[in-house]
């Protein structure tokens, strides 16, 4: 009896040990990264640092000064773009010698439109009474109460109001000026993130100097900061750029667990910060969540630290709605449709046996399953959730791919941006000047061949490398490189497509072009394939890596720095004379209760410069304003005087303001001018044989009335004109003269 029982404390002993290290090994498995880098033990990295003939205390050292000279280089390079941006800015405008309305006229379209509500918050007595009046705005569009903070995403804004009143800066710096830093400031952190991307996927800061380089040598082609400087994205990207480049930390494989803690801290800090400050956010994070679920798709990552980055998706969607005044585009977005179909289709494959013959066909359909969830679920989400979503923009893309045609006049102004059009020549042939386009396309080439080799031996049953060495020459087993891949490729065929995109896609094409010449690991791989037997690879591949990008460096600093420091000690002219007449003007004579109606991008500089209220604004992600922009534009048209009259009338407009610069328009491209765009619309134009022919009774309006004849005469009162404006009283009391 006794022996019994010992024998079944014994075999109980045994199963108990067996399940808790089975448990073990389950949080291992789970906390793969942290746990790789720690079973090293000290002694077995003495060993190997022994072996290389250095101690411990070396190699620590040596690790601690390539960190802090990166970090200084990084810091440095983002603090001297931001200095950059500051003089340019300078030597364009004449800022500082300029006055406080001649620099406001500088902001043009929506950029105004943004910094008036920047003003608006620091006029208010406090800020809480300020974003109240923000929220329920009268005081804008005239007979239209809109809440701004969701409409125009104003949350840059609130953040600059409240950041010059807390730091005391009223007596020390002017409102313009920190607004404009704060956004020179952003754009310095958007380089330094694009430099520490670039050092993490290479390991060398080499590779960060150059993308800095290329990025500043090709500004027209990597930011619009030179012609927007509040615009959405100027404050959004930079956010963007730390996203990426903390998630390029977080998917490296054998990180450690601090390491691994702190990038996916800051994965969830920017990823909700970018959605925050960009309404349009949603969609490029979309972008990033296809490249991971193919990356996770081929097994080329860690599929935990994927749908990691899925729940952060989740969650930023959630706490933006809150926080967005239950901003019903986010429900409705294809990225949150996207996530949920994929975490979806995971608990089918996790639910179902493996081995069966289900499990096998929801393997192979796997990409097939979650684009059909994704689809399905997007088109029950529209049925269900009330959205205001903008139905103009899936309009535009069907004309845009040719699948409809229209007259519609919003949309054919859409098409005929030059944004929305594809991009030029001349965008790959300044690409090609500065060097870039040809290493990215190396890059990119040898890229894609190693990953379709990876995904080959995946598909036969080879497992990848738990460490990849650098004699190895498998630079696509690293999933942080075939995400950047991937990315790049899909930003990329936007880019072809829209060449207002190219400001996404050109940054990373930066890079990945820097990391790829400075990466031995590239190099290895490209003479994996030559088989290279008269020099050592692993030699050359080192040489290489170093020899190239300073050979790049210098042919750089050669013919763009003279360039560059031209710009920076060049004076040039901005003054727009008529502009800050009419400006003056209108705050001297204008009752304070009037309503002007005109092109919406010059009602954006009226609001600002002025504070009266407008009919119109340059925004086209509301439904309303763009069909008053089109009827306002209508000015333009071959319309009569009682027709413009009762459209004026019916937003309660007081004065019309017209701009000869749009009414006499000699655009290069004919057929995209207002008036032309307008006349189709309207039906004023007929097409016979390639050939068009205007009709219509009456005359062009905004000749017409310059006539001073009757009817236009009747209907209105011109009370002041110059070179470029003609602005008219619209009368109360009709008066029929001859």
């Amino acid at each position: 009896m006794d022996i019994s029982v010992c024998d079944f404390r014994y075999c109980a002993a045994i199963i108990l040990k067996k399940m808790s290290s089975g448990a073990a090994d389950l949080r291992q498995r789970k906390k793969q990264n942290c746990s790789e880098s720690d079973k090293m033990a000290p002694e077995q990295r003495n060993k190997e640092n022994s072996k290389l003939g250095r101690s411990p205390k070396y190699m620590l050292i040596q690790r601690f000064a390539k960190l802090f000279f990166g970090c200084l280089a990084a810091v440095t390079s983002g603090m001297m773009y931001a200095v950059y941006l500051s003089t340019y800015h300078e030597r364009k405008f004449w800022f500082s010698s300029r006055q406080e309305l001649e620099r406001e006229i500088t902001f043009q379209g929506d950029s105004a439109i943004y910094y008036s509500f920047y003003k608006e918050l620091l006029k208010a007595p406090s800020f809480e009474r300020g974003v109240y009046e923000l929220t329920h705005n009268n005081k804008t569009v005239s007979l239209k109460t809109i809440n701004a903070v969701q409409q125009m995403t104003l949350y840059p804004e609130l953040i600059a109001s409240v950041l010059y009143q807390a730091s005391g800066s009223e007596e020390v710096i002017e409102p313009v000026y920190f607004y404009i830093g704060i956004v020179f400031g952003l754009q310095g952190i958007y380089v330094t993130a694009l430099f520490v991307t670039s050092w993490v996927m290479s390991g060398t800061w080499l590779a960060g100097m150059l993308t800095v380089a290329w990025f500043i040598i090709n500004r027209t082609d990597t930011t619009r900061i030179d012609y927007s400087i509040p615009s959405r994205e100027n404050w959004a990207l930079p956010y963007f750029a730390c996203q990426v480049a903390a998630l390029t930390g977080y998917l490296k494989k054998n990180l450690n667990c601090s390491a691994e803690k702190f990038c996916y801290l800051l994965v969830n800090a920017s990823t909700y910060t970018f959605m925050m400050m960009w309404e349009y956010s949603h969609y490029l994070l979309f972008v990033q969540a296809i490249s991971l679920f193919l990356l996770d798709s081929f097994a080329l990552a860690q599929t935990e630290k994927v749908h990691e980055v899925y729940k952060i998706y989740v969650f930023s969607l959630f706490l933006g709605y809150l926080l967005q005044f239950e901003n019903s585009a986010l429900l409705v977005s294809p990225l949150l449709s996207f996530v949920a179909a994929l975490m979806l289709s995971k608990c089918l494959q996790m639910n179902v046996k493996k081995g069966t013959f289900l499990s096998r066909l929801l393997k192979i359909m796997y990409i097939y399953l979650v684009l059909t969830v994704a689809v399905t679920l997007n088109f029950l989400l529209k049925m269900f959730v009330p959205h205001k979503e903008n139905e103009h923009l899936l309009k535009f893309i069907e004309v845009k791919l040719g699948l409809n045609t229209t007259k519609n006049f919003t949309m054919n102004w859409l098409l005929c941006q030059e944004s929305l059009q594809a991009p030029s020549q001349d965008f790959f042939l300044r690409l090609t000047q500065s060097s870039l386009l040809p290493f990215y396309i190396l890059v990119l080439i040898i890229c894609l061949f190693s990953v379709t080799q990876v995904i080959f031996r995946r598909i036969c049953g080879e497992p990848l490398k738990e460490t990849v060495k650098l004699e190895d020459g498998r630079i696509g087993e690293r999933p942080e490189i075939v995400y950047h891949v991937i990315h790049t490729i899909l930003l990329g065929c936007l880019a072809m497509c829209l060449e207002g995109m190219k400001y996404l896609w050109t940054p990373y094409v930066c890079m990945l072009a820097a990391f790829g010449v400075c990466s031995p690991e590239l190099w290895m791989t490209l003479f994996k394939w030559l088989r290279l037997k008269a020099v050592h690879p692993i030699l050359l591949a080192l040489i290489l890596s170093m020899a190239v990008p300073t050979i790049i460096g210098f042919s750089l600093w050669k013919e763009f720095f003279p360039r560059i420091m031209t710009e920076l000690t060049e004076l040039q002219e901005f003054y727009d004379p008529d502009t800050v007449e009419l400006m003056t003007w209108i705050k001297r004579q204008a009752p304070v209760a009037a309503v002007f109606a005109g092109s919406p991008q010059l009602m954006g500089v009226i609001k600002l410069c002025t504070g009266w209220m407008v009919s119109s604004l340059p925004l086209y992600n509301d439904d309303d304003l763009l069909k008053r922009n089109e009827n306002i534009y209508q000015i333009y048209s071959k319309r009569s005087a009682e027709d413009i009259y009762k459209i004026l009338t019916s937003y309660k407009a007081n004065f019309l303001v017209i701009e000869d610069s749009i009414c006499n328009e000699v655009g290069p491209v004919r057929g995209c001018r207002v008036k032309d765009l307008l006349d189709i619309a309207n039906g004023h134009v007929v097409c016979e044989e390639d050939d068009n022919y205007a009709y219509s009774k009456y005359g062009r309006f905004c000749h017409e009335i310059k006539m001073n004849y009757s009817p236009y005469v009747n209907y209105f009162t011109r009370v002041y004109w110059n070179r470029s404006y003609f602005v008219y009283r619209i009368n109360t009391v009709i008066s029929f003269q001859s």
